[in-house]
C-alpha cells in the first residue's frame, strides 16, 4: 500500500498556495503595476533554484466530513534560492492576502526564514510589501482582545545585522514593522511610483490634522533625501538587479572573506585627465565621481546613499577584482565638509565595510566640520565624533588618497593615524589646522585691526603663509609619506587591494552593526 493519495492531496494543497489572494487579487496587483511575491522571487533568484519552505501553511476550513473545503495560504512566502550560484534565502510579503498584513499571516514563517539566515550563514534577502506587524483594527475583533506590543523573532534581524548580509527591498506600501524590517538592512531600495514607507500611513496620520498623499507623506525622495534607504529605482527589475548586484561585492557571512572576481581591467591603467581634474582655484569643485570611476575597475563602482549626507560619498567598487568599500568627499556640497548626516552615513558605512572584512579606500578632500548654527543646531560635533570612532575602530586594511583639503578635525579622520598610515597625497593637497582663508582673519586680527590698510596687510600676510602651505615642505618632515602623481593613482591601489587581500579575516566584527 502506497502514500499516492496522500501526495495527491498535498499537491492538490500545494497548487491552492499557488492561487495566493484568488485572480481578482492578482489583477488587482497587477493593475497596480506591481508584480506578485512569487513572480518577484522567480525574478530575482537564478531560474529553478527556489524551494520553498512552509507552503501550505495557512488558514482551512474543512466540511463536516473532515474534507479540505476553502484554504487561504499565509501572505508570507519563503525559501531558499540562488543569487549567480550563490545560496540565498528570500522571503517576501503577498500583498494579495490581507494586503501583507499579519493578522492574514503566521508570525513563525518570517522568524524562520531570518533564523535560516542566520544559523546557514547565508544571506538575507526581504520583499516586503505591507506592514508585517499587527494587522489592522480588525484583528482586536477577530481575537476577542488586544496585547502588548512584543516583536517576535527580532533578535534574529538583530543578530542577522551582525552575521550576514541583509537587503530589503520595498515594493508597496511599507508601514510599521514592514517599514521597521525594510531599514533594518545593510541595503534598502524603493520603486518610484509604487513604493511608500511610512511609520503609519496617511489616514492614521490624517487623525492628527494633517492630510497628505502616499508620497506625499513617504514616497521615495523622501525617504531618499532622509537617508532610510540607500536607493531608489525606476521598476522593480532594477530593484531585484540591485539587490544582485550589492550582494556580489559581499561574502554570504562574517564567517567568509569577500570573493575576487577575474580583472577585466588593467590594473596599470593611468588616466591623463587625473592629472588636472583637481582645480588649481581652490574655491572650485570638481567631480570625485569621476575620479573614482577612473581609478576603481572599469564599471565597478556601485553607489550607496547618494542623495543622503552628500558631502560624502559611499558606495563598493572592486580594484584588480577584489571587493573595496569608497568612502570620497564631494566638494560640491559644503565643500566637502562633514555635515551630521554626513557623519551618520560616514559611521554607518564604515561599520558595513568592518562587518564584511572589506578594506576602504578614501579619496580626501574634507575642509573640516560644518560650521555655523545649522551645524550646532543639528549637534554635528556629536555626530561627527562619532564618525571618527567607526573610523579609528575600524581594523580593516585602509588606503586614504588626499586629494586636497585635510582640515581640522575631521579632516583627521580621513584615517586612524595610529594604524600603518597607508596614503598617499596629490600635489593639490593642501592641509592644517585651519584654511589659510578663514584662519588669517582670526590669528592676525589684532594686527589688521591696527593696520592702515587692513586689506594690504591681509594680501601680505596671505602671500608669506602660501610659501608655507606647500604639500612638499610637509613630505621634506615626512608629515606625509608620499606625493604622487595623480594619474599613478589606480595602479597604487591595486597594488594596495593585492597587499590588503591577505590580511583580512574571517569572523564576527568586534561589535554589532546597528541600522
Amino acid at each position: 500500500m502506497s502514500w499516492e493519495a496522500e501526495i495527491a492531496e498535498l499537491r492538490r494543497r500545494e497548487d491552492m498556495a499557488r492561487q495566493m489572494g484568488g485572480p481578482d487579487k492578482i489583477k488587482r496587483q497587477h493593475d497596480g503595476g506591481k508584480l506578485t511575491v512569487r513572480e518577484r522571487i522567480a525574478c530575482l533568484l537564478d531560474s529553478g533554484s527556489f524551494h520553498e519552505v512552509g507552503a501550505i501553511a495557512g488558514r482551512a476550513r474543512y466540511g463536516t466530513d473532515g474534507s479540505l473545503e476553502e484554504f487561504s495560504p499565509t501572505n508570507f512566502v519563503f525559501g531558499r534560492g540562488k543569487i549567480d550560484g550563490r545560496p540565498m534565502v528570500v522571503g517576501g510579503d503577498d500583498f494579495t492576502v490581507r494586503g501583507g498584513a499579519a493578522d492574514a499571516a503566521i508570525w513563525q514563517k518570517q522568524v524562520h526564514a531570518e533564523q535560516m539566515a542566520r544559523e546557514l550563514r547565508i544571506p538575507m534577502v526581504r520583499l516586503v510589501d505591507g506592514t508585517g506587524g499587527g494587522g489592522s483594527v480588525k484583528s482586536l475583533e477577530m481575537e476577542g482582545r488586544t496585547y502588548v506590543p512584543l516583536m517576535p523573532g527580532w533578535e534574529h534581524v538583530v543578530a542577522n545585522l551582525s552575521t550576514v548580509p541583509v537587503v530589503a527591498l520595498a515594493l508597496g506600501s511599507v508601514a510599521g514593522l514592514g517599514a521597521a524590517r525594510t531599514v533594518s538592512s545593510h541595503f534598502s531600495v524603493m520603486v518610484e511610483g509604487i513604493s511608500q514607507m511610512f511609520i503609519a500611513g496617511p489616514p492614521v496620520v490624517a487623525r492628527t490634522g494633517v492630510e497628505m498623499t502616499k508620497e506625499e507623506l513617504g514616497g521615495t525622495e523622501i525617504h531618499e533625501r532622509a537617508g532610510a534607504i540607500d536607493l531608489a529605482v525606476a521598476s522593480e527589475e532594477e530593484a531585484f538587479a540591485a539587490a544582485r548586484r550589492f550582494l556580489s561585492y559581499l561574502p554570504p557571512s562574517v564567517y567568509d572573506l569577500p570573493q575576487r572576481i577575474v580583472p577585466q581591467d588593467d590594473p596599470n591603467r593611468r588616466e591623463e585627465k587625473l592629472l588636472s581634474i583637481v582645480p588649481r582655484d581652490r574655491r572650485r569643485v570638481y567631480k570625485t565621481r569621476e575620479i573614482v570611476e577612473m581609478t576603481v575597475d572599469a564599471g565597478s563602482f556601485m553607489e550607496m546613499g547618494r542623495l543622503y549626507g552628500r558631502s560624502v560619498i559611499t558606495g563598493l567598487a572592486r580594484l584588480d577584482g577584489w571587493p573595496v568599500a569608497i568612502l570620497a568627499s564631494d566638494p560640491y556640497h559644503y565643500g566637502g565638509g562633514w555635515t551630521a548626516d554626513a557623519a551618520h552615513k560616514i559611521t554607518r558605512f564604515v561599520d558595513l565595510a568592518e562587518t564584511f572584512h572589506l578594506p576602504v579606500v578614501h579619496f580626501v578632500d574634507i575642509p573640516g566640520f560644518l560650521i555655523g548654527p545649522e551645524a550646532e543646531q543639528s549637534g554635528t560635533i556629536r555626530h561627527g565624533a562619532r564618525a571618527l570612532t567607526a573610523v579609528y575602530q575600524a581594523t580593516v586594511p585602509w588606503c586614504s588618497i588626499i586629494m586636497r583639503k585635510a582640515f581640522g578635525v575631521a579632516g583627521a579622520g580621513h584615517s586612524n593615524h595610529t594604524r600603518l598610515r597607508y596614503r598617499y597625497a596629490w600635489p593639490s593637497g593642501d592641509w592644517g589646522s585651519l584654511p589659510l582663508e578663514g584662519g588669517i582673519e582670526a590669528a592676525y586680527r589684532a594686527d589688521l585691526d591696527k593696520a592702515d590698510d587692513r586689506a594690504a596687510l591681509l594680501k601680505e600676510i596671505e602671500a608669506r603663509l602660501n610659501q608655507v602651505r606647500s604639500p612638499f615642505r610637509t613630505a621634506e618632515a615626512f608629515l606625509v609619506e608620499e606625493i604622487i602623481d595623480p594619474r599613478d593613482t589606480r595602479p597604487l591601489l591595486c597594488e594596495f587591494a593585492n597587499l590588503a587581500a591577505p590580511l583580512r579575516t574571517a569572523g564576527p566584527p568586534s561589535f554589532g552593526y546597528r541600522p
